[in-house]
């Protein structure tokens, strides 16, 4: 079963913190303060950060479970 999971182009984020402040399972940080890192265990796949990036740099990739 295909599940989704967040994916951040690092080389374009601005580390903002948007996203971080939307993720329901605080799976998101801000890593060195110079971009957003994803936790993939803690991701359910809902799509929050990436509708609220204003860099739009926050994609939804499918991974097989």
């Amino acid at each position: 079963m295909a599940k989704r999971k967040a994916s951040v182009c690092t080389t374009d984020c601005v580390a903002c913190g948007c996203c971080m402040k939307v993720c329901p399972r605080s799976a998101i940080t801000i890593s060195g303060g110079i971009y957003a890192a994803v936790d993939e265990e803690l991701c359910v796949g809902c799509g929050k950060c990436a509708k609220e990036c204003p860099a739009s740099v926050i994609s939804m990739r499918e991974v097989t479970a």
